[in-house]
């Protein structure tokens, strides 16, 4: 058996059929069962998702405080008033700033823009920077993607004279600032889209400002709606929708600059996004100010934003060998063997802009949410980023101690936070406390939640094509994730570490290829033959111009349980699957031959079996009863064959009875058998080895034909008669050849058979698979 890391949740809908309102659009049925798992059930509520409308975007008026904003900016344009845009170092925030500045420049405005440092000024507004902005003779500063919760900076603006408009997306907190306006989809009262980005709200405020709708600035509008994980339904679908195609068509000469170093060409994804352009945007303000990401979208000199795009790239690169050095430590400081709780990890030194992704590996890699942070002695405190798991709000628990924090900000699933050093230990008490009392041990688990089962013959390139109409994939609109059950002819290990895993699955001459990687540790956990359940999403894979279906894993499982051949291999290694279990039992050999912690027994052990999740056979049974009681007392789920033969009974076949009588005419004519001088006449006349010949002797003396002193053989004048089978030695090597050809000398399957047998707790394999998934 081979147990899934994750949950997995099915939320097939067998009846979606039935569940469809009309038929007067033509669509698959596995594509019609897809929207119906999101709700849709009708023509139009389908066309509207699978070919998005920019006219079903709400009005920007709706905006909570939009029109007094706009009427501020306006007026402080006219009076050529100067204007500072406060934005955020990550790439909605950068988006934010563009699209704002952009829409600013447009209408004329004496306009710039400030982002704060993360290592020296932190995370949103700040007294010393709104003190400089005055200096400089800024009447008006306006936030994107932050300022929720600067109550403070609110009051220093408003002593300085200066008016404050916030526009922002993140959690609103118990009080607001003091500000001269606030933009915010969540303090709109009106039947409005309340999970903007940052950028989404910049956009709508750039909309309500120019008085049409800036197309123009969908390209950013996409990377920030993608890079910073809001849910990809209603509005930001719209928005991701069309901007990912306005990115594809881009002019700007930064995110063209860009995308060449990214290496993308043609149409842009999501994934693109996600994992090429937002991280590299991100890695600036991770290391460094991130106005070089500003400079970069807003420039128009081609040679400029090569230079850049470069440079971001290189800041990339570095900023992901200083995450991987930081995970490394930080991986060691935490004990796997604690019940779990919230990781609190911290130390002195750690650049605090990766620290982030540092938690987010952390949570995928043990299942619970992380809180990373860096040790900052001259002030006392700590500083960092968490990150939590879909079971647990880490926002809403932090802010139950809220007063433990200098600052703190986020959502349900991140957050960013300072806080005396002193205080750390408070903040784990709590959070452990909570997070043991509110969830079970399943909750802590990733959650799969799967569209839908398929089978091989299901998986072809329309299928791949229709699915990926319902992108861009993201939160709220996951890409579909399917389970197959099928046994694969081939699995192999493939790169050049070994660390992915490739099934190859056929059936009724379709095949079927299925890539795993980092899942190439299971390859000695899977045996041959063996029905598994693969999860993963549908893909295709393209290679010198070939295009064909290929399922990449996020999970599997085995639910038989599974025999692993080893059979005639010397010194075996069985540590790796040693590891891999939490009980184990070997059969035979010595403690020391093997591993002397792992329990040992023999055939003739007298008492109880221990139970075993895997049992390692070293020695063949001098009885198959034996062994089968053993099996069924220990009730493994995994059997391994280890053992080897010096000499074989089923080889060495037993003497016919033809020899027997052979050799016994040669012992009447004789009389007398000296065995220590005379054995080398019978064995140029049979080609006999001196071992048959001792056998068939000592056959022959304990059935009483001769008697056998000092090797020298005397016949018995008058013997009994007697068959061979009377004869022990006889019954003996027969019985061991037998059990020879059953547990060494069978094929795979048939030794698979026999154990099969003595496996009576764990039922059919048909039980199992539908139990265990």
């Amino acid at each position: 058996m081979l147990q899934s890391k994750a949950i997995w949740k099915h939320n097939e809908i067998t009846n979606a059929k039935d569940l469809w309102m009309d038929d007067t659009v033509t669509l698959s049925p596995i594509i019609k069962e897809l929207l119906a798992q999101r709700g849709i059930t009708t023509s139009e509520a389908a066309k509207q998702f699978l070919s998005p409308d920019i006219s079903s975007l709400h009005n920007p008026a709706v905006l909570n405080s939009i029109d007094v904003a706009a009427e501020r900016v306006h007026e402080a344009i006219a009076k050529q008033e100067k204007i500072l845009v406060y934005g955020d170092y990550d790439a909605d925030g950068v988006s934010s700033t563009t699209v704002l500045l952009l829409t600013l420049k447009e209408l004329g405005a004496t306009c710039d823009y400030y982002i704060p440092n993360r290592f020296t000024e932190g995370y949103g507004p700040n007294e010393a920077a709104f003190k400089e902005a005055k200096a400089q003779g800024y009447t008006l500063i306006i936030t994107v993607d932050n300022g929720i919760a600067a109550i403070h900076e609110a009051v220093i603006a408003k002593e300085l004279g200066v008016d404050l408009i916030i526009t922002d997306h993140h959690e609103v907190q118990e009080a607001l600032p003091d500000a001269y306006a606030i933009i915010h989809p969540k303090l709109t009262t009106s039947n409005s889209f309340q999970e903007l980005a940052g950028v989404g709200v910049a956009f709508k405020f750039a909309e309500y400002l120019l008085g049409y709708f800036p197309k123009q600035f969908l390209p950013f509008v996409a990377i920030g709606t993608i890079a910073d994980l809001v849910p990809l339904v209603s509005e930001n679908r719209i928005l991701a929708f069309h901007g990912l195609r306005a990115l594809s068509n881009t002019n700007n000469v930064g995110l063209r600059a860009l995308m060449t170093v990214c290496k993308i060409e043609g149409n842009v994804s999501e994934e693109d996004v996600g994992f090429l352009i937002g991280p590299r945007i991100n890695a600036v303000g991770r290391l460094q100010d991130a106005d070089l990401a500003v400079q970069l979208l807003m420039t128009e000199d081609k040679m400029e934003a090569q230079e850049i795009a470069l440079e971001i790239d290189q800041i990339n690169s570095k900023r992901q060998q200083i995450v991987n050095d930081i995970v490394k430590e930080a991986e060691k400081m935490v004990d796997p063997t604690q019940e779990k709780g919230v990781i609190i990890v911290a130390k002195e030194g750690w650049n605090e802009g990766v620290l982030g992704i540092v938690a987010s590996k952390l949570v995928r890699k043990y299942d619970q949410p992380a809180i990373v942070l860096t040790m900052k002695p001259e002030t006392s405190q700590v500083k960092g980023s968490a990150r939590s798991i879909p079971a647990f709000d880490l926002f809403q628990n932090c802010m139950e101690v809220r007063d433990l924090f200098t600052h703190f900000g986020g959502h349900s699933q991140a957050a960013g936070m300072t806080l005396p050093l002193e205080n750390l230990e408070a903040l784990q008490s709590h959070l452990n406390e909570s997070i043991r009392s509110k969830l079970t041990a399943d909750d802590f688990k990733q959650l799969l939640e799967i569209s839908s089962e398929v089978n091989i013959e299901d998986i072809n390139e329309k299928l791949v094509d229709d699915i990926g109409k319902l992108a861009p994939f993201g939160m709220k609109n996951p890409k579909p994730i399917f389970q197959l059950t099928a046994t694969p002819s081939e699995v192999r290990q493939i790169g050049s570490t070994k660390r992915h895993l490739k099934l190859l699955f056929k059936d009724n001459g379709q095949v079927l290829e299925g890539i795993g990687f980092g899942f190439g540790e299971l390859y000695p956990h899977i045996s041959p033959n063996t029905p598994m359940a693969i999860v993963g999403e549908l893909s295709i894979n393209e290679w010198n111009g070939m295009r064909k279906p290929q399922i990449v894993l996020q999970d599997m499982a085995i639910s038989q349980w599974q025999l692993f051949d080893h059979r005639g291999r010397k010194n075996i290694d069985i540590s790796p699957y040693l590891q891999y279990h939490e009980s184990n039992l070997i059969i035979g050999t010595t403690k020391t031959q093997v591993n002397a912690e792992i329990p040992h027994i023999q055939y003739n052990t007298i008492g109880e079996v221990p139970a075993a999740d895997a049992v390692y056979i070293y020695d063949m049974p001098q009885d198959l009863e034996h062994l089968k009681g053993i099996i069924r007392e220990a009730k493994p789920k995994s059997i391994h064959a280890c053992y080897y033969i010096e000499n074989s009974a089923f080889l060495n076949a037993l003497p016919t009875r033809e020899d027997f009588k052979w050799y016994y005419a040669v012992l009447l004519k004789k009389k007398v058998l000296d065995l220590n001088n005379e054995l080398q006449p019978i064995i140029n006349a049979k080609g006999w080895s001196r071992d048959r010949i001792f056998f068939i002797s000592e056959v022959f003396f304990e059935l009483g034909f001769v008697k056998i002193d000092n090797g020298i053989i005397t016949v018995n004048p008058k013997p009994d008669k007697k068959d061979l089978l009377e004869s022990s030695a006889y019954q003996t090597q027969l019985e061991q050849a037998e059990i020879e050809k059953t547990l060494y000398y069978s094929n795979y399957n048939e030794l698979r058979n026999w154990f099969n047998n003595c496996m009576d707790h764990v039922g059919s394999p048909k039980e199992e698979l539908s139990y265990g998934l």
